[in-house]
């Protein structure tokens, strides 16, 4: 969770509240609380510490940037001549990062059965001869890690010999971004019931790097079979694009002191492009023609199809009550079906296993927010918890997110410095490898961000 520091620093409950460019992003009704024309520009500092336990051996990464992760503006336009009970008009224009994606990890420990190689068998085994496939299918062949079996040669084997106790690490580094640009309107009807719609731009740039490395100081395999003792596998894939969604929102004062409020997130209709490079190493083989001791083998860039993501849509209730204009609490609670995500592109075969697995492992999740603020004459005090229920059906894939939030704010008249600190934690399963090897690490992800905040009135 992104957004200024206010919206940060009550963990984004403020469905109901409104007064701020990023909470119109959970309720476009919200731009509505807006007194005078408002703008805000938002630099965040992200920290990503991963600690990874591997069959019993610890690791910990951490990795922290700073960006400039929101930047918008307000327009509001009241009619006070009574004349109509559509009094308010407000129009408004967010850009919110609403991802920051930096992130590295590292993983390392002894497997005690399970190489990596299995990886190149399982794809050189397997029954859909796709050209992505049929080139996995080289780079192992062409390093020595695969062979074609004795007993069958349409059935490919490991030449990592057998044993156990491989020892392997995994280096990955990931880079970009979510961003989302919203155009809001909103008008309010005799200052009780306040309604807005927005329309939303996304844009994706993300790219990740990693570097898997195995060695094995076992006997030899038998018959002059080739034996592979070290395996290094680079990959990079990128994926980019862009995509639209929209939100409808409303929040009804039912007096000076409590507000209701009710959202709908439209699912993000995304266009998607994947490119994959990968590089493969072998060093010390054994039982191979003279000067193939170190082999390698690189790809070119793999330029996957066009495909389409939907991700699922999200509705959300809020609650608000606001004591003596001197402080406020706010309940926000979030429900989206994940089972709903859906992957498409020209060839619908293509992704029908993918979207089935989604369907059985994935789940409907609610998210639930809690913030509050307290005005001491130009200072406020904030506070905030945000709980984010697992998307699977099986927790330990990816476990609950819990995450608690303070903040400090200062007006000066005309113009607002706001400060948050924000804290979560979430635990989860990751693998080394995408197929042929099942074993995983058990990561825990701590995020600490800090968020400061500039606006002005004008």
């Amino acid at each position: 969770m992104n957004g200024t520091a206010r919206f940060r620093g009550m963990s984004g409950a403020f469905g109901a509240v409104g007064g701020d460019l990023s909470a119109i992003s959970i309720n476009p009704a919200g731009s509505l609380f807006f007194n005078n024309n408002f703008a805000s520009v938002t630099v965040s500092s992200f920290n990503n510490s991963n600690n990874a336990n591997y069959f019993g051996t610890k690791s910990k990464e951490n990795f922290s940037t700073l960006d400039l992760n929101q930047v918008g503006a307000v327009l509001v336009f009241s009619d006070a001549s009574g004349k109509s009970d559509w009094n308010k008009i407000s129009v408004a224009l967010n850009y919110d990062n609403t991802n920051n994606f930096d992130n590295r990890m590292f993983i390392a420990g002894r497997n005690p059965s399970n190489s990596i190689s299995q990886y190149f068998v399982d794809q050189a085994n397997f029954i859909a001869n796709t050209p992505f496939n049929d080139y996995q299918y080289e780079m192992g062949y062409d390093t020595y890690i695969i062979n074609p079996s004795e007993d069958d040669p349409n059935v490919f084997v490991s030449n990592v010999s057998p044993g156990g106790n491989y020892y392997q690490d995994y280096f990955s580094t990931s880079n970009g971004y979510n961003g989302k640009l919203t155009a809001n309107v909103a008008t309010s009807y005799k200052d009780k019931l306040f309604l807005g719609i927005n329309l939303n731009a996304h844009f994706t740039d993300y790219v990740t790097t990693s570097r898997l490395y195995e060695y094995n100081s076992n006997p030899e395999n038998p018959n002059t079979q080739p034996t592979v003792r070290e395996i290094v596998f680079d990959n990079q894939l990128s994926t980019y694009g862009s995509g639209f969604s929209f939100n409808l929102g409303a929040i009804y004062k039912i007096n000076e002191s409590l507000r209701i409020g009710a959202a709908y997130e439209s699912p993000t209709w995304y266009r998607l492009n994947d490119e994959l490079v990968q590089d493969l190493y072998t060093y010390g083989n054994v039982n191979v023609p003279s000067g193939d001791e170190n082999r390698s083998y690189a790809s070119p860039i793999f330029v996957f199809p066009t495909y389409k993501l939907r991700t699922p849509s999200k509705i959300t209730a809020s609650a608000t009550y606001i004591f003596n204009k001197k402080g406020l609490i706010s309940i926000d609670l979030a429900e989206k079906d994940y089972s709903n995500t859906e992957f498409k592109n020209t060839n619908q075969n293509d992704f029908r296993d993918l979207n089935s697995q989604m369907s059985l492992n994935l789940k409907k999740a609610f998210e639930l927010r809690i913030g509050g603020e307290y005005k001491i004459k130009q200072w406020s005090l904030r506070g905030g918890y945000r709980f984010e229920e697992s998307p699977y059906e099986t927790g330990d894939i990816i476990g609950d997110l819990t995450g608690y939030s303070a903040g400090v704010g200062y007006n000066f008249g005309e113009s607002k410095l706001d400060l948050s600190y924000a804290n979560s934690h979430r635990n989860y399963n990751q693998n080394l490898i995408s197929s042929g090897m099942t074993d995983t690490a058990r990561i825990r992800n701590v995020q600490n961000n800090v968020t400061l905040t500039y606006s002005i009135n004008f």
